[in-house]
């Protein structure tokens, strides 16, 4: 019979944005909290790495410095279609460029302070529960949890075992590339509406590296791939020199799928919890972990609620958005080129100053997604 004292409280799995608020989270609510991960820290993770206004916001909160993170901080945007088309926009610094291995180990850093266990090279391959104790079936042996947060991807044990249905699976192919000398990127981000439909590609600057990469369905990946290098090839990079090329999928939460099993909780990408446009997930981990962790140390069953709202409109925003950018990518480009209170609107969006749901209330943007079929 196992000792009271070997039963944690919490016990998150991944210590990504996720596992890592969620870890703070409950350890702040009291709760006796292990944070696992498979990887030593810190460990190389493929990102995009901006930081939009929630994200910075999170991590304020949190006490870590978004200032000392930032490999680069971007005011200028650069937008092509098809690469073609393309025109810059200027504003002061609103985005911060990080590098995931950083940010991650920041995160992990705060949770200690706040009284977290981390144990790294840690796999989980199991899920059981019994009289209200949760077991983890892991490469060093059992661990016993009172509630688990798993925040170990969308390809993790977890979401299978919690039944996590997702309706939107995207492929991203994203490789990080030398800064060439003499380069205008430094404060300046590329985005590319892509050939197909709902696709985009990005440069993100962080100072000596380039990440560059594309986005799209997952059922279109031989015209995703094609896609990617000839986006990186038309910029004149090289992927031969690239430091990290591969590729991942993200996947996006079906409305209603379960948020929890029992005692096991998932958050972040696990839960597919991102925005379905632009498909950034920093913050939604971020905020999905703090939730998370803090239903953990008290009641699960207030989870699915608490994500609900204050993640269900922004969703559901972004799934508009997507259908009206998916049915006519030509369109926005040209709302964004010639419109001038788009490009405002767009540094309030990415600064967190509104949100996509907030503006979808407004009737002149209600009826301009309509229109263009979102």
């Amino acid at each position: 019979m196992k000792d009271v004292r070997d039963v944690w409280d919490v016990v998150v799995v991944g210590a990504g944005p996720a596992g890592a608020a969620a870890a703070r989270a409950a350890c702040l609510a009291g709760a006796r909290t292990l944070l696992l991960e498979k990887a030593e820290l810190p460990r190389y993770k493929r990102c995009g790495g901006g930081l939009i206004g929630p994200s910075q916001q999170a991590l304020n909160d949190a006490g870590v410095d978004v200032a000392a993170l930032s490999r680069d901080h971007v005011g200028r945007l650069t937008f092509t279609s098809r690469g073609r088309r393309g025109f810059t926009r200027a504003a002061g610094p609103f985005l911060p460029m990080v590098l995931r291995s950083e940010l991650d180990h920041a995160l992990v850093k705060v949770a200690v302070e706040a009284g977290c266990t981390v144990r790294t090279g840690v796999t989980v391959g199991a899920y059981s529960e019994q009289d209200g104790v949760v077991t983890l079936g892991t490469s060093t042996g059992p661990v016993w949890a009172r509630a688990v947060v798993a925040a170990d991807g969308s390809a993790g044990r977890a979401a299978a075992y919690v039944g996590v249905v997702c309706d939107q699976v995207d492929i991203g192919l994203e490789a990080e590339l030398p800064t060439p000398e003499g380069s205008d990127w430094d404060g300046r981000v590329l985005l590319d509406w892509g050939p197909v439909p709902g696709s985009y590609g990005w440069v993100f600057p962080k100072g000596t590296s380039l990440t560059v990469g594309v986005i799209g369905a997952h059922d279109q990946g031989q015209a995703i791939r094609d896609y990617y290098r000839s986006f990186v090839a038309s910029l004149g990079l090289d992927l031969t020199t690239a430091t990290h090329d591969g590729g991942h999928q993200t996947k996006v939460r079906a409305a209603g799928s379960p948020l929890h099993r029992g005692q096991v909780l998932v958050a972040g990408d696990a839960a597919g919890l991102l925005e379905p446009w632009t498909r950034e997930g920093i913050s939604f981990a971020l905020r999905s972990g703090r939730l998370a962790g803090t239903a953990a140390a008290g009641d699960v069953s207030s989870y699915p609620a608490a994500v609900e709202s204050e993640l269900g409109a922004e969703v559901a925003a972004g799934r508009r958005a997507l259908t009206a950018f998916t049915r006519h990518p030509g369109v926005v480009h040209a709302v964004m080129r010639w419109l001038p209170p788009m490009w405002p609107l767009f540094v309030e969006l990415v600064s967190g100053r509104t949100t996509m749901a907030e503006q979808l209330e407004r009737r002149r943007v209600r009826w301009l997604v309509s229109a263009v079929g979102g």
